[in-house]
This record gives structure tokens, sequence and C-alpha cells, in this order.
């Protein structure tokens, strides 16, 4: 039955139930027989007026009271699809929504929805596939490329110029590699194809083997990294994956900060969550970009700097690495005084 047909029949029951009331009312006031003895002196008007306070009224809740169960009603289906509509992301697409079996309107707009989401499906599939097989075509030419110019860079007879110009271009070769890595892994994720190793380990040795490589990393621009408090927690984790998303973060703190800086690294349990903070001294992250920071290849207009490196996937690595650990991932800043990025992890 169509949405329509069933508000008319439950409206007209509702008006029907309504009537009856008020007739069973009038019934009443007007079949008892001492009423016109007990008031012979009453205003017709007064009358007529007690008769509707003591028979519309409840006649008129009634309706109301109708009225609003009608809608209530009608909606659900319209709030139950919604809030399965806005469930709907790119990883469960190929999850079809629920009809209510009606065969009304609503079911036509699922069977919409869910031919959508297939053929969304289908092309985020399509795209999941050229980008894992672009990506594993470009990682030949570039092994190839990377072995002649490791070649040419061990002949005796180069001159300066020529050798700079070969490590220029070797450099490029490793920023591509990283690029074709990336998108790799991320694209392996989005189908569910990378399998973590879970095993109960030591967050916080994670963080002072990554407190030791990021001293290093900032030495060239004098940097100052504190390891400003280290609690030992324990948690279930992949150490490999781990340690690649604490590399990433200390990599872009330190990247993204100014000569004679400071990174501070701090590691705390907070209830039933181990919290990592690693802030930077550096420009900071405009707010209108910062909502953005997690997107693939996306990078604010101070990472275009000539003198950064990086390919705009870090953030979304780290990002779903923190989500396949069950934890969160969160960003504040404050343009020109620090970058603060803040991970928070389920531990024992």
């Amino acid at each position: 039955m169509k949405i329509r047909a069933r508000l008319t029949v439950w409206y007209a029951a509702i008006l029907i139930l309504s009537l009856l009331v008020m007739g069973f009312g009038l019934y009443r006031e007007l079949s008892e027989p001492a009423r016109v003895h007990r008031h012979p002196q009453k205003h017709a008007l007064n009358e007529a007026g007690e008769m509707v306070f003591q028979v519309g009224l409840p006649a008129m809740f009634l309706g109301l009271l109708g009225g609003w169960w009608i809608t209530r009603k009608a909606l659900a289906p319209m709030t139950a699809l919604t809030e399965a509509v806005e469930k709907i992301h790119e990883r469960n697409l190929n999850s079809p929504l629920a009809r209510t079996g009606n065969g009304d309107e609503l079911d036509r707009l699922t069977d919409v929805f869910n031919a959508m989401t297939a053929r969304l499906n289908g092309s985020f599939q399509r795209i999941r596939e050229f980008t894992l097989h672009a990506s594993h075509e470009l990682k030949t030419p570039l092994t190839v490329l990377r072995g002649e110019l490791e070649t040419a860079l061990q002949e005796e007879n180069l001159s300066a110029a020529q050798k700079e110009r070969l490590l220029s271009q070797m450099d490029e070769i490793e920023r591509l590699a990283k690029i074709v890595d990336g998108l790799t892994l991320l694209t392996k994720a989005d189908a569910g194809q990378v399998k973590l190793h879970f095993e109960t380990l030591r967050l916080d040795d994670l963080v002072r083997e990554s407190f030791a490589d990021a001293k290093i990393l900032a030495q060239p621009q004098n940097i100052r990294v504190s390891l400003e408090a280290c609690e030992e927690i324990s948690l279930p984790g992949d150490r490999h994956r781990l340690r690649q998303l604490l590399l990433n973060l200390t990599d872009n703190a330190i990247k993204y900060n100014q000569p004679d800086g400071t990174v501070k690294i701090s590691l705390r349990r907070v209830e039933n969550s181990a919290e990592l903070n690693i802030e930077n001294s550096g420009a900071g992250i405009p707010p209108e970009v910062l909502p953005r920071v997690f997107e693939r290849f996306f990078r604010g207009d101070a990472s275009h700097s000539q003198t950064v490196e990086g390919c705009g996937l870090g953030l979304s690595i780290v990002q779903w690495i923190a989500l396949s650990h069950h934890g969160t991932i969160q960003i504040v800043s404050e343009p020109g005084q620090s970058t603060t990025a803040t991970l928070r992890l389920p531990c024992n």
C-alpha cells in the first residue's frame, strides 16, 4: 500500500473515532433526564458551551494525539532509511539497504539508493584496480632507472656538475618510489587486502625508538627534540605499522618546523587509552586548511616550499593505521605558534 493511501486510511480512522467519542458524549449529555430540572434557568449558550467543553475538548485531544501518532508512524521508515544512508561510506557500498517490504514509495527510494551505491562501488573498485595496476607497473621502470643512476654515479670521470645532476635525479626517483609505495598501501588498505599482525607490545619502547630517530633527523636544522613523558604502556598492535605511524608524525614535526625550533613528544595513559602528543614550533596550519590535512595528496601552502620534501600521503597513512588500531588521530594548530598531533589508542 502506498504511503498516501496508508495516511488516508489512518487519518480517516482517527476522525471516525473522534466523532464516535463526541457523539457518545453528546448522547450522554442530551439524554440525561434530570439535566433540565437541575438548571431550568440556564441560558442555551451556556449549555452549549458546557457541552463543547465536556465533549469537544476530549475529541479534539484525541484528534491531536491521533495526528501525532500518524505522523510519527509515517516518518519512522523515513527516519530509519536516513540513519542507514548516513552510515554509508566507501567501505560498505556493497551492503544494500534493507527494504520495508510494503512496496511503497520508500521501497522504491531504497531501490534507487541501492542501485546508486552499486554503481559507486563499481566505480571505486575500478579506481582501486587501476591504481594497483599502475603502481605495480611503475615499480619496474623506477627500479631500472635507480639502478642505471647508481651505475652512472660510480663512474670516476664525472664532473661535479654531472654528479650533482645525477644525485638530483636519484632524489626524484626516490620520491616517486615513495609515492608509488604509499599509493599501493592505501589502495590495498581500502580494498581490505592489508593484513595487520597484532601482538601485545610496549608502546613506550616504540616511542623511545622514534625519539632517537627524530633526534638524528633534526640535527641538520638544529631542532631540539625532547621526550617530555613516556609512561609504560602495553597494548595490542602491529609493531611495523605503529613504527611507520610514529616515523611519519615525527618526520612531519621536523620537516614543517623552523630552524632552531623544538619538537616535544609525550606519551601518557589517560583512563583506558594511550595518548601520544607530538608538538612542533613551526609556522602552524591555517584554519581553512586544517580540516583537509588527512586528504590524500593535499598539501598546505607551507608544504609547497622547495626545501620541504613530501608527497601528501603521510598523514593519510597515519590516519589509516590509527583507525586500524581502533584509535583516533587529531591535529590542532595555532598559526605562527605550534602544531600538535594527538594519537589515542586503546590500551590494556
